[in-house]
């Protein structure tokens, strides 16, 4: 039995429902000729679906997602969303940029997370589909004014998905902005490459390539501190099985009730590298992680609801370091005008065919 089937690559699109403002929400689903499926909505840049074979043919859906737009609407979990201005947290929802300070929504108790009450995870995105030999894609654009959210500048994004025959999802981001501000993307899909939902990730291994990672606070802002994972459960470097990694005695596990944590690649190596690698040994789906970016937050779903489990999912979210605005010996997060901002993620899918 072939592991991927042979049909030919394109986009669809549908109606997947209406906000309370009543305006339309649109699905686009991209499929290779191998019979990968992303779907996705121009609210949020939300990544619904990701239609995966295991080795024994059977598809299913890798990532969390809701059924109705009005889940999406009413509920905050960031699932599968690009998120922006600023993925992560920004301590005290205030930051200093060329001695003026800017003050942002706290919406993380006193913090500020994922660019505040109505990030790009809730806006309604251009959409353009996009076929070139290089695959099926679809270039989302957004235009974020000056002050929204309070961060200084009109920002011009544009973020390209796009599905290639090698069974790639590439994520290019591309920014602009008209006066200095701050920038971090990042895309929060939650993988489970179990295919079912009900079932917790304890059981993935996972791999990331880093040495080092950023120890927070009891309200999960960044101490300052690049902590070795040597010696720890946080210690990646080699190949681990989550659920024998989380349940080690560490007080940062304590803190974020289980990994959820930025991991830091070398920043002296600006190229596109392999950082990480997660696999599911009883179906045999596995996820590669190639980015350009210097950091990427590990996790592993610590706060799921009903109808969803603690721990069925695992996030990899490659962006820049949380609450650098605030900490000028972290990678700068900064955007000026004459600067274009770039960044590209890959995640590229294949099947274990060893049992």
């Amino acid at each position: 039995m072939p592991y991927f089937s042979e049909m030919k690559p394109g986009i669809t699109q549908y109606h997947f429902g209406s906000l309370k403002t009543q305006i339309d929400v649109n699905a686009y689903v991209l499929k290779n000729s191998n019979g990968l499926e992303v779907e996705v909505l121009n609210y949020g840049g939300i990544i619904r679906r990701l239609s995966l074979p295991d080795r024994a043919g059977q598809w299913e859906n890798c990532v969390l997602g809701f059924d109705q737009i009005s889940d999406y609407e009413e509920q905050s979990p960031y699932f599968g969303a690009i998120v922006g201005r600023f993925g992560n947290r920004i301590a005290h929802g205030k930051f200093m940029l060329d001695g003026t300070e800017y003050r942002l929504a706290k919406n993380h108790g006193v913090h500020h997370l994922h660019g505040g009450e109505k990030g790009f995870d809730k806006a309604i995105w251009q959409v353009q589909e996009d076929i070139t030999t290089e695959g099926v894609g679809l270039i989302l654009t957004h235009i974020s004014p000056h002050l929204e959210e309070g961060y200084p500048g009109t920002l011009s994004t544009q973020v390209t998905y796009r599905l290639t025959e090698q069974n790639t999802l590439m994520v290019d981001y591309i920014a602009h902005t008209d006066r200095p501000t701050i920038l971090n993307l990042t895309q929060h899909s939650y993988f489970n490459l179990s295919g079912n939902p009900q079932q917790d990730c304890l059981d993935h291994h996972l791999q990331i390539q880093a040495d080092h990672f950023l120890a927070v606070d009891q309200n999960m802002i960044p101490t300052g501190e690049k902590t070795a994972v040597h010696k720890t459960p946080f210690d990646f470097t080699t190949v681990k099985n989550i659920g024998e990694a989380i349940i080690k005695p560490h007080m940062q596990l304590s803190i974020g009730k289980g990994f959820d944590h930025c991991y830091c690649f070398d920043v002296t190596q600006k190229e596109f590298k392999k950082v990480a690698a997660l696999y599911h040994p009883q179906s045999g789906r596995k996820m590669e992680v190639y980015t350009s970016s210097p950091g990427m937050q590990l996790y592993t779903a610590n706060h799921l609801e009903t109808p969803f489990v603690t721990n069925g999912a695992v996030c990899l979210e490659t962006q820049g370091y949380p609450d650098s605005p605030n900490q000028t010996h972290f990678p700068s997060t900064i955007l000026r005008p004459e600067e274009t901002f770039k960044s590209s993620t890959h995640f590229q899918f294949s099947i274990d065919k060893n049992s």
